[in-house]
């Protein structure tokens, strides 16, 4: 299984590509939070390394020049990890660390790395173990050769396996016996959610680091690990939760991030499968963040991938207290007025006015605009509970 390591921060820098489809701001926000990222993984960036092309070098990523530049910054620095905003493919690792004789991570393997650290339950361990097997398995190189039966010469003649071919036969292995003890689980997990009785079953999707797990803790007055981090939760939580008279199950998912490696998706089907079976969704989003509206994007496109983007969603507005709008003096009349500088009063009717009335703005940590949410909640559950349960009767009759 996956050993957890305790390190210390780390010296890192980061390198991104301006292109057609990614701009300068574009990348600075993705460099932001590869930073944040980087962080959370357990290092401290000490410099950005941005060039503009067209396509990625094949060969190492950026440019020649702009390798040397780096080259020289890592040497000076004595710099122990380079990570790139992208995924590289085996060669271009490869051939980068040749160059730079220091660790060199991608997008991919950072987030791979943060959910290893993150991985508590033996689920989500499995889970994590096959997707970083499926990343590891093209970038086997030769490292040791006393296997080697293909060199030649006197003694070197009969059958044999480089061990290359070696490495790969195990690794193989691991990924179909990983595969078939994630289907037994798979099975566990669907006979659980079946026995959850006549219930209707809500689940916290968005972005992640939004506040999912502060919000689950204050419904439902339980104690889920909630922290300042990137993937602060890998494994589903549920929790049975009870406003007034209504008893419903409210499920804490894994948060969502752009460029999400595909093995991942894949590794934590069972996961998606809770939001997949969830009657309705709290699409919870970090309204403090810049980039807010990207982010829902995100979440929006993964659900479409997965088949929910059709539930009864409430949008769920979190992170009130922190929100600063960027300034703008009444004088100015050459700086354009954009959404950057609503206040939250105009997000407010907004939204309303797109979701019809399926919006709600609140502070999870500062307990701001519960108690609406706790009534719209209940406004909300009861419909479906009544459509789907006729006969099954509430706690107590309202009075």
């Amino acid at each position: 299984m996956i050993e957890q390591k305790d390190l210390g921060f780390e010296q890192a820098v980061l390198i991104g590509i301006i292109n057609k489809n990614q701009t300068a701001d574009r990348l600075d926000e993705y460099l932001n939070e590869l930073a944040f990222l980087t962080y959370t993984a357990g290092g401290s960036v000490s410099k950005r390394f941005t060039q503009r092309m067209e396509t990625p070098h094949p060969k190492t990523f950026i440019g020649s020049g702009k390798m040397e530049e780096v080259k020289a910054y890592v040497k000076t620095h004595d710099i122990g990890t380079v990570v790139f905003d992208d995924e590289l493919t085996p060669a271009q690792q490869a051939n980068i660390e040749q160059l730079l004789k220091c660790k060199i991570v991608d997008r991919t393997g950072l987030i791979l790395d943060i959910f290893a650290q993150r991985a508590k339950t033996s689920y989500a361990r499995t889970q994590v173990e096959l997707a970083q097997y499926q990343y590891l398995l093209p970038r086997l190189k030769g490292l040791w050769t006393h296997l080697e039966r293909q060199r030649g010469g006197i003694g070197m003649r009969g059958p044999g396996e480089t061990e290359i071919e070696t490495d790969r036969r195990i690794v193989r292995d691991k990924i179909s016996l990983l595969k078939k003890k994630l289907v037994t689980i798979d099975r566990q997990m669907a006979t659980q959610r079946g026995n959850r009785g006549a219930l209707v079953r809500v689940a916290l999707v968005g972005y992640t680091n939004v506040g999912k797990s502060t919000l689950m803790n204050v419904l439902s007055k339980s104690d889920v690990f909630a922290e300042n981090k990137l993937f602060a939760t890998l494994d589903t939580t549920v929790r049975k939760v009870v406003v007034r008279n209504l008893p419903f199950l409210l499920s804490d998912t894994v948060g969502f991030i752009r460029k999400l490696p595909t093995q991942l998706v894949e590794s934590f089907k069972s996961t998606l499968d809770e939001v997949h079976e969830a009657d309705m969704l709290l699409h919870v989003v970090d309204i403090a963040h810049p980039n807010f509206e990207e982010h829902i994007e995100s979440v929006n496109q993964l659900l479409s991938d997965i088949g929910a983007i059709d539930k009864p969603t409430l949008m769920i507005f979190n992170k009130i207290d922190a929100y600063q709008p960027e300034p703008l003096d009444d004088d100015d009349l050459t700086t354009p007025r954009t959404t950057k500088h609503y206040s939250l009063e105009e997000w407010q009717q907004s939204w309303m006015a797109n979701t019809h009335g399926d919006a709600i703005f609140i502070s999870a940590q500062q307990k701001i605009h519960i108690d609406k949410l706790r009534e719209l909640l209940y406004q909300k559950v009861r419909e479906i509970h009544i459509t789907r349960f006729p006969y099954n009767h509430f706690l107590y009759p309202e009075s």
